[in-house]
C-alpha cells in the first residue's frame, strides 16, 4: 500500500531530478519517484532487511547510519534529499537537517504531526498515542523526538531555513483549517534563506 505522502514529495520533484532518500525502509518512495519521475539517485539506510528489500525494488543502496551524518556524500550533490517518515527517529535533528541542504538544494520532510487533535486527546486521557501515523506503543517505538508542525516550523526558523510549502493531511485528505490541530501528516518542502 503506498503511503499518503508519496504523491505529495512526487508533486515537488522535477523530472529527472538527482534525489537522495534518507532512512528510505525498503525503497518504496525511491522506486515510485523513479516510475513517475524519472528520479535518479541513492537511498540509505541501515538495516540488512530493508536494504535487500530496496534491492529487490532496484533501487541503488548505500547502508550507512544517519546520525553520522552525510560526509560520503559531497556537498550539493543532489536536487532533493528527502527524509520521509524518519526525522522523528533521529536523535541530532538539527545536524541530520543541516546535512540535507548541505548535499542538496532542497529538503523534503514528512513527519507524524504531534499536535494532531486524536494525538493530544489521547495525552490528556494518559497516554501516549498511537496511530496511523505514529503506529508504535511507547515501549516498543524508534521515534525519539516526536513534534508538531509549531515546533518544526520554529526549528527551520532558527535554522536559517526557508520553508517553500507545505502539506498537511489526514487519512490522505489535505487539511487547511487549523492544520495544526486537524491535520495528521506533515509534509514540508524546504530550502536556505537566499
Amino acid at each position: 500500500m503506498m503511503r499518503h505522502d508519496f504523491h505529495t514529495i512526487a508533486n515537488w520533484v522535477k523530472p529527472g531530478s538527482k534525489v537522495l532518500d534518507l532512512g528510505c525502509g525498503d525503497g518504496s518512495l525511491l522506486k515510485f519517484l523513479q516510475d513517475t519521475r524519472q528520479a535518479r539517485g541513492y537511498g540509505v539506510e541501515l538495516t540488512d532487511a530493508n536494504i535487500l528489500a530496496g534491492v529487490k525494488n532496484g533501487i541503488n543502496i548505500i547502508q550507512n547510519d544517519l546520525e553520522s551524518g552525510l560526509s560520503v556524500f559531497e556537498s550539493g550533490s543532489f536536487d532533493h534529499v528527502i527524509l520521509s517518515q524518519t526525522l522523528q527517529a533521529m536523535r541530532h535533528t538539527e545536524a541530520i537537517l543541516r546535512e540535507m541542504l548541505r548535499v542538496g538544494r532542497e529538503g523534503i520532510v514528512t513527519f507524524p504531526n504531534f499536535g494532531y487533535w486524536k494525538n493530544r486527546l489521547q495525552v490528556l486521557r494518559g497516554n501516549m498515542p498511537v496511530s496511523d501515523d505514529i503506529p508504535y506503543q511507547w515501549y516498543d517505538t524508534p521515534n525519539v523526538h516526536l513534534c508538531t508542525m509549531h515546533d518544526f516550523e520554529a526549528l527551520c526558523i532558527k535554522l536559517g531555513f526557508h520553508i517553500r510549502e507545505r502539506v498537511v493531511m489526514t487519512a490522505g485528505t489535505p487539511v487547511r483549517f487549523l492544520p495544526n490541530l486537524a491535520g495528521s501528516l506533515a509534509v514540508y518542502r524546504f530550502g536556505r534563506v537566499q
